[in-house]
């Protein structure tokens, strides 16, 4: 469910798996983290929604999965994703110019 989320979300920005790789950037999962709080059941309607909620150095984003019916949280989880530059194949220590702009954010100036 959090990879469906996930791709919807990069999809409303602009910047999906195929926009990240035309750019010149892969994003790997680098930690995941889940809280099952209650079970969710067959064919119970659940409702996923992410949050990009950092992006300066990592790509950081956060998932909260709900019964579609009642609102009960069901789980919730935490995906970091990290710029590698697949030409060098490195790691970027902050995150590549093209991320910011899709997220209609200024480029911060270097120190």
């Amino acid at each position: 469910y959090f990879e469906a989320a996930r791709c919807a979300l990069l999809d409303k920005i602009g910047y999906n798996y195929d926009e990240m790789k035309e750019s010149g950037y892969m994003w790997p999962i680098i930690d995941l983290q889940v809280r099952y709080s209650n079970p969710a059941t067959f064919r119970q309607r659940i409702k996923v929604r992410a949050a990009i909620v950092e992006w300066e150095n990592r790509l950081k984003m956060e998932y909260l999965v709900t019964d579609a019916a009642s609102g009960q949280r069901l789980t919730r989880g935490v995906t970091t994703q990290v710029a590698v530059q697949m030409d060098k194949r490195e790691m970027c220590f902050l995150s590549p110019p093209v991320l910011w702009q899709k997220l209609g954010l200024p480029y911060p100036e270097p120190t």
